[in-house]
């Protein structure tokens, strides 16, 4: 995980250095070269994009394509130092539901956010800052690359990262939700520590993480579905479903309970991804990759291996 990370860090700098030092429209026409540098050059994303198209499509994809997925990634990786340094006001930006947030906002109640690598989070949290309530459970370990550029742009939103697999994570996650505030995190992609559960997605099983569903069963505080889908130009649609109602489940029926949301998380994942497939970034082989060499991680125990606190060591 940490070498796909650090394999875009050029590009995550390059970008932070053009974005603020030029005007958008004028970076964004680098964002070509850029673009055909990447399809030329980086032949492991492009065979994982290819074959990730080629499930949405139900056809081989064309070279065409994959570039135009490549191309939207390096849009968003740009938009996110606007988002991050407070210069978002050259995009456009739809919500919808957000009615469900100013609504728990309003009572003082706190809630999950489950995102994925779809399209930009950023987009929706840089205005949660703002808010002073949203903060962001990641392992800095594995995303050394956001974290740098979180530090660089905007302190306050680095600051509001909770690490996975701190002592204190739970904690501090349980402080947030009962302050009123969100805590939001992604649900598409797993650490070598995180319980794993097999779902079929597009076509074939693959492997996500557990973790978001058991700390929704664990804090019994709802949990909303968020996705900002980046739409071409300047737009961005960032959308907000409503997921699991805050209902503490109790150890013995959180397996079932945990596998059943699982699936639901993935089902709503497909249907965005199938409405918006060039937004969705896990650019390496995401159906094999965690389950090669390895049995998967299946069994759901305890309330704490979610933060990566109570790890498996066998």
């Amino acid at each position: 995980m940490g070498e796909r990370e650090r394999g875009a860090a050029p590009l995550v700098r390059f970008m932070r250095w053009m974005a603020l030092r030029g005007g958008r429209r004028r970076v964004r026409g680098l964002l070509y070269p850029i673009t055909l540098y990447f399809l030329l050059a980086a032949s492991g994303p492009r065979r994982a994009s290819r074959a990730y198209l080629g499930r949405v499509f139900g056809r081989p994809a064309r070279l065409v394509e994959i570039a135009r997925h490549i191309h939207c990634f390096s849009a968003t990786i740009l938009d996110r130092v606007y988002f991050l340094s407070g210069r978002a006001e050259a995009l456009e930006i739809q919500w919808h539901g957000v009615e469900h947030l100013e609504a728990l906002r309003e009572r003082g109640q706190g809630a999950l956010l489950i995102g994925a690598h779809l399209g930009s989070f950023e987009a929706l949290r840089a205005p949660g800052v703002r808010w002073g309530q949203v903060r962001v459970l990641m392992y800095p370990q594995h995303n050394r690359v956001v974290s740098e550029l979180l530090d660089a742009l905007n302190p306050e939103v680095a600051a509001s990262v909770i690490p996975l697999g701190g002592f204190d994570s739970l904690l501090r996650v349980r402080e947030t939700v009962d302050e009123g505030g969100f805590v939001g995190i992604l649900g598409d992609r797993v650490a070598q520590s995180d319980k794993q559960l097999p779902v079929r997605f597009l076509g074939g099983e693959a492997v996500f993480p557990a973790g978001p569903m058991i700390l929704a069963a664990t804090l019994g505080v709802p949990a909303y579905l968020v996705f900002g889908l980046y739409r071409g130009g300047a737009r961005y649609d960032l959308i907000v479903e409503p997921f699991t109602d805050g209902t503490r489940v109790p150890r013995a029926g959180r397996e079932h309970w945990v596998r059943e949301q699982l699936a639901q998380y993935v089902a709503r994942l497909e249907h965005h991804v199938r409405a918006a497939p060039y937004n969705w970034f896990n650019f390496y082989d995401f159906w094999n990759d965690f389950t090669k060499g390895r049995p998967v991680r299946g069994r759901i125990d305890g309330a704490a291996e979610h933060v990566g606190v109570g790890r498996d060591t066998g």
